[in-house]
């Protein structure tokens, strides 16, 4: 239940972005589906533009006037040849800054999403902050096996800063170290008012959430002196802003977590897709209805974050394709165009194979 609940409204909500904007610029949709292949149920609006729903619900696309296929891969020798009356409301011969809008508005969308949950999160609830800011960042003891400890931390001690970021709670010194298991972070740390530097290894532990979920992250073995949080009320424009704090404080630790898969410090095991999400989604749902909604932003903002990598055929790909053509003052070739864009079409075919079959190894009818 949790896989419809989450990403049928994101994907169409994506797709909105880019149908509302193109029309608004005058753009003809011929198609808007929410999932792929054969449809299963539609109706063509007075505009001419066919709603519908398809089989495989894994996204959706709009297709626009001009364009070969939902992928929105220019018909280069339709488009060349085109008359006067079919280049009016054709999304290929929009000027270029309106073609980049339609096609960044989709990630637009996504983003106004999460921003827009974690904006009423912290409305609701207030933002959290450390009861007693010193002593949460204060070491009062340490795991049986501790990396800050055999780097010569000492009880007693306070951390200041990581990596030359300074810490605020204990919450955000996990953050600060999670996401770099294996690596020797610097650390500065104040002990009898004195500042010291340490170069703190983190270990890196397979951690099993209580769904069975494994993830590697880091850990130095430290333990906070208190660990409350206190909740103050915000008006509507904090909460704005803690919101863009969040979220680009997430879409930080994606970005490293992609290079960190490139780089080999993390296994493309760690890569997940549409059956993983929709387990994940349905293990947030049982926790409740704020699990759920606070994955659904965090889902939201990677849809906004895969989409814009500079891949032809995702929208960053588009938007690459319309920097090259700003800055030649003239379009990529259509030959050109196409051979990137059937590039770019079957990375993404390969890509979404490989993290479905990824997917399935970690079920546990192929595992132990």
């Amino acid at each position: 239940m949790g896989f419809p609940l989450l990403l049928g409204p994101l994907v169409t909500l994506h797709e909105l972005g880019h149908y509302l904007v193109g029309r608004w610029f005058g753009v003809q949709a011929e198609a808007f589906s929410v999932g792929f292949g054969k449809e299963l149920y539609g109706w063509t609006d007075k505009r001419g533009t066919r709603w519908k729903l398809s089989a495989l619900p894994l996204g959706g696309y709009v297709q626009f006037k001009g364009d070969m296929n939902p992928a929105s891969i220019p018909d280069a020798e339709a488009n060349t040849q085109a008359s006067p009356a079919e280049r009016d409301g054709s999304f290929h011969h929009a000027a270029l800054w309106k073609r980049a809008l339609i096609v960044f508005a989709g990630p637009a969308t996504n983003i106004i999403v999460t921003l827009a949950i974690f904006a009423a999160f912290f409305l609701a609830l207030g933002r959290p902050v450390p009861a007693d800011p010193v002593e949460q960042l204060t070491i009062s003891a340490f795991s049986e096996q501790s990396t800050a400890r055999e780097a010569g931390l000492q009880a007693g001690d306070r951390i200041v800063s990581v990596e030359g970021r300074k810490m605020e709670s204990f919450f955000d010194l996990r953050r600060a170290v999670m996401l770099y298991p294996g690596r020797t972070l610097a650390m500065t740390v104040e002990r009898e008012g004195n500042m010291r530097q340490f170069a703190v290894p983190v270990a890196a532990i397979e951690d099993t959430d209580q769904f069975g979920n494994k993830s590697k992250i880091g850990l130095i073995g430290v333990m906070p002196a208190a660990a409350g949080f206190d909740f103050k009320a915000v008006g509507p424009v904090n909460a704005v802003g803690l919101a863009v704090d969040e979220t680009i404080s997430i879409a930080k630790m994606m970005g490293t977590g992609i290079v960190q898969i490139f780089t080999g410090e993390r296994s493309v095991k760690e890569l997940g897709g549409p059956v993983t999400i929709g387990k994940v989604a349905g293990e947030q749902l049982s926790l409740g209805w704020r699990d759920f909604v606070n994955f659904a932003a965090l889902i939201s903002l990677n849809l906004a974050f895969i989409n814009l990598l500079p891949i032809p055929a995702l929208d960053g790909g588009h938007l690459a394709f319309y920097a090259a053509e700003a800055i030649r003052r003239k379009p990529v070739g259509p030959r050109g165009q196409e051979v990137a864009y059937r590039a770019g079409v079957a990375l993404v075919l390969m890509l979404m194979i490989f993290v479905t079959i990824n997917d399935l190894a970690k079920l546990p009818i192929f595992g132990k």
